[in-house]
């Protein structure tokens, strides 16, 4: 039996839009809540007197019958052996009868998903007119989120603050190629304090004290932040007047809160399925603060997989 690989490259050509990719999400978050899909919350290994974070995460469906398991493993070391820091297997099995389906790069998966994640909550909690984006931190995850936000918003400027100067100029590039101007900010700070749409990706502040303050975003500004909020002043998330997380009962089951239980309003299945009966207005500081979604990953990757199926027959 001949299991698929699919690598970065064959993602890639795979071409999948943001509009899919989002409604994949969407899709599978909908048949959670109706009980056809089934997901645990991350499993997590972190080594003592280590930066190495090491995680797993399970959904499954049975419409059609697949199960991923997406395994990844952070390492801040690996940039000084000229390795990604993250890097990560998807593996998916027939939900039936345990038979293997296919193997998936994890790298793409977690960029282009926790993209679509962040994408499905904009569209919903930011202003649908917002034109300028900024970054605090230009790896991976700021170009995956450049390209997804780019596509539902009328972004016309991007501005951005991070540590290695090849990222910045990749990331000034993929705005430039968007149709895009971009500038660099000599601090972090000053990014959140001048854009509409925020983007975070800074999982390791380097035992570095937390150097953002929610309290700084304009009236009406969104913030995906995807790293934990790591470098965010805890405290200042008070100061927002509207906070989703992706899954509260993931969140109750880990001990490393994202922050202050009590300033959560909803999480993404809330969201998307409108149980949640706060609302946005357009002067509201709102944030989205997540660390990934099992279920993100099993909606990209059965997406993935019936894409290639297509195209290869």
């Amino acid at each position: 039996m001949k299991i698929p690989f699919l690598s970065q490259s064959d993602l890639e050509a795979l071409n999948l839009s943001t509009q899919e990719i989002v409604d994949s999400i969407e899709k599978v978050i909908r048949a959670k809540a109706a009980g056809t899909v089934w997901a645990a919350p991350k499993a997590v290994v972190t080594p003592p007197n280590d930066q190495r974070y090491m995680m797993a995460a399970l959904a499954a469906m049975d419409d059609p019958s697949l199960l991923a398991v997406k395994t990844v493993v952070l390492n801040p070391d690996n940039t000084a052996n000229g390795l990604p820091q993250i890097n990560g297997l998807v593996t998916m099995l027939d939900s039936v009868t345990g038979l293997p389906a296919a193997v998936m790069d994890g790298n793409w998966i977690t960029a282009v998903r926790t993209a679509g994640l962040s994408a499905a909550a904009a569209r919903r909690m930011a202003h649908p007119e917002a034109t300028t984006i900024g970054f605090v931190g230009c790896g991976v995850q700021a170009q995956s989120h450049l390209n997804a936000f780019s596509d539902i918003f009328p972004l016309s400027h991007a501005i951005y603050y991070g540590r290695g100067q090849a990222n910045q100029d990749k990331l000034a590039a993929l705005a430039k190629e968007r149709g895009m101007t971009s500038s660099s900010c000599c601090t972090g700070q000053e990014v959140v304090e001048n854009c509409d749409l925020l983007v975070t990706t800074v999982t390791h502040t380097g035992g570095d004290a937390p150097f953002l303050d929610a309290s700084g975003m304009r009236p009406g500004a969104f913030a995906a932040i995807v790293d934990l909020g790591a470098p965010w002043k805890r405290e200042s998330f008070g100061m927002l007047d509207r906070v989703v997380i992706d899954d509260l009962a993931q969140e109750a089951a880990l001990p490393n809160k994202l922050c202050d239980p009590e300033l959560i309003h909803a999480d993404l299945s809330q969201l998307i399925l409108s149980q949640n009966d706060s609302t946005t207005a357009s002067s509201d500081r709102t944030a989205f603060i997540f660390r990934g979604h099992a279920l993100g990953d099993l909606a990209l990757a059965v997406l993935a997989l019936e894409r290639h199926h297509n195209i290869t027959g």
